[in-house]
């Protein structure tokens, strides 16, 4: 697919040449005859604002008109004003005031992202998945998508990094009981860390520097651990410490001796062939 750079902001989407046929066209089409954008990145619209922008529309109509593209003869999808199209559908309209443009399907995700993202209207996650399918779809670089959105390109990595979590955790995000600082401060922290973690966030109103802190310290009783195992592996028992250093004497080369899946591993330290000769000759091999 094209990486044809599309502009910043939804205006620049949204203009077209001014010879281009039915730019400013504004048709009142048959409601029925319109579906979703496809490339929408809300997963839900609230219910109680579309029943408030319905009742609005019963008594003064749309008073903006949504964009559609025209997919076959007199079929539609939506490119942007689909929340006004579903109130309109609740207010029981037959038709809906829409202006008419010609878009390609990489244009059509980037202005529904866009359109959203302006409006405010994206969780962190549903805003993750939109720069996600962006890159995969138009085979693009996080910088492009950052250029595209008007946004840093750290802010593009860091909000598809909030993928890495589980789904559960996810779901707590999408909520917004969780913010975007402290899904964050949770990746660097094992799976049922992040789950446990999210939950108590959750339950007890922790702050993002409140999380941080206990992340912090989760990390390190995990590193010591880690160091703590790592240490009681190279420690060898007596006997095997006494014959390492019994043999590196008669033989007068390093020797160590690792633990490896319950054996022993003895390596013998060589410079060259002469010192491999001198051993061979104290096994009486030569």
């Amino acid at each position: 697919m094209s990486k044809k750079r599309l502009g910043k902001g939804l205006d620049a989407l949204l203009s077209k040449s001014q010879g281009e046929k039915r730019e400013h066209e504004i048709k009142e089409i048959n409601i029925n005859k319109i579906k979703p954008n496809p490339y929408q990145p809300r997963n839900s619209f609230s219910k109680q604002t579309l029943k408030e922008l319905a009742l609005s529309i019963e008594k003064k109509g749309v008073l903006q008109p949504i964009t559609v593209r025209e997919v076959q003869y007199d079929q539609f999808e939506l490119v942007t004003g689909e929340r006004r199209w579903k109130a309109a559908k609740q207010a029981n309209l037959k038709t809906i005031p829409a202006i008419i443009r010609e878009f390609e399907d990489d244009e059509m995700m980037e202005v529904a992202l866009i359109e959203n993202l302006q409006r405010e209207d994206l969780n962190p996650i549903e805003e993750a998945h939109a720069y996600n399918k962006m890159i995969q779809e138009l085979d693009i670089t996080q910088e492009e998508v950052a250029e595209r959105v008007s946004k840093s390109r750290s802010t593009i990595s860091n909000t598809i990094r909030l993928l890495n979590l589980p789904p559960s955790v996810q779901e707590i995000v999408s909520r917004e009981t969780l913010s975007m600082g402290h899904a964050r401060a949770l990746l660097p922290l094992e799976t049922k860390k992040q789950i446990k973690l999210a939950k108590k966030i959750e339950k007890e109103g922790l702050s993002v520097r409140d999380t941080e802190k206990k992340v912090k310290a989760e990390l390190a009783r995990q590193n010591n651990g880690t160091q703590k195992k790592s240490k009681e592996k190279k420690e060898l028992e007596p006997k095997w410490v006494k014959a390492r250093e019994q043999l590196a004497e008669s033989l007068g080369l390093d020797v160590d001796i690792k633990e490896r899946i319950g054996k022993k591993i003895v390596s013998i330290k060589c410079r060259d062939y002469h010192e491999m000769e001198k051993i061979l000759e104290k096994l009486d091999l030569l």
